[in-house]
């Protein structure tokens, strides 16, 4: 006899603690299809204790704990939420993230979605003229005059818009060979941050290619984040170091490559196009 679980009481919320039980329920809903969540008790008791559990974190960044528990609700539908070893480090790590967006988000006047982009990583919260003491006239930088030599130098490229224009671009081919553009602006701008930090390509691919976390907030799988370090930074062994497979579209696109030549590339445009995520899954569904 099939058990009816949407007729079940509430478990203890001190369950949803224990990683096996929170994987089981969680792939319970998943194949139970749309409207599984509405439905269930149990998912309303798990929504509860996640609104409690994540409370502390969403008052951090001026939120509420319905906030959080919306993060978390998204990164808890996810396949790696699903099948990782812990699933609360995946979801707290999402919604850590999440919040910290909406925040930053409400300071900017942006959408979340933008605040994530490492491009508004410099920006700062919006000001209100009644912030300052000064008047207008004597601090934004749109009333002030420069001198013509400064003037000039600053139409020149700058190192900054160059690397911007790179990661676009970096970005572009992946969305043209069949990468959403979410995941793939995303996953670049993520390997961006995370090579600044590392200091080199080599040692921010080593990072990376164990950063479950990273997997887990473009929600691929490991082929293809695997694929896409490999393009994005280049083949790290130290005999490919000179060729095109070895230096990674990003150096190509800052040393004068175009997207172009870039698309051109045989070999690469196999990679990017395989690699893209659902592409073997639709593969083996037409098979």
């Amino acid at each position: 006899m099939t058990r009816n679980h949407a007729s079940e009481p509430h478990d203890p919320r001190s369950r949803f603690d224990d990683s096996e039980h929170l994987r089981s329920l969680l792939q319970r809903l998943h194949d139970a299809g749309p409207g599984a969540w509405r439905r269930d008790r149990e998912a309303d008791a798990l929504m509860e204790h996640v609104a409690q559990r994540y409370a502390a974190l969403a008052r951090k960044h001026d939120l509420g704990p319905w906030d959080a528990a919306a993060a978390a609700f998204e990164a808890m539908r996810t396949r790696a939420a699903r099948h990782a070893d812990d699933p609360w480090a995946v979801i707290t790590r999402a919604v850590q993230i999440t919040l910290g967006a909406e925040e930053k988000a409400a300071g900017m006047l942006c959408s979340p979605h933008q605040a994530r982009r490492r491009r508004y990583a410099g920006f700062h919260r919006a000001t209100r003229l009644s912030d300052r003491e000064t008047s207008l006239l004597d601090w934004h930088p749109a009333f002030q005059v420069q001198p013509e030599d400064i003037v000039a130098k600053d139409t020149e490229p700058s190192t900054a818009s160059q690397v911007k224009a790179a990661v676009d671009a970096a970005v572009r081919l992946f969305t043209l060979l069949g990468w959403p553009e979410p995941v793939a602006r995303t996953g670049v701008d993520y390997i961006c941050s995370r090579l600044a930090d590392a200091g080199s390509r080599v040692a921010a691919y080593e990072a990376l290619r164990r950063d479950s976390q990273a997997r887990a907030l473009l929600d691929i799988e490991q082929d293809s984040w695997t694929a896409m370090l490999r393009v994005v930074l280049g083949t790290p062994q130290p005999h490919h170091a000179l060729t095109a497979a070895g230096r990674g579209i990003l150096v190509r696109l800052l040393i004068g490559h175009s997207l172009t030549e870039l698309l051109a590339d045989d070999d690469l445009v196999l990679a990017v196009s395989l690699s893209a995520p659902g592409r073997q899954h639709r593969g083996g569904a037409g098979g």
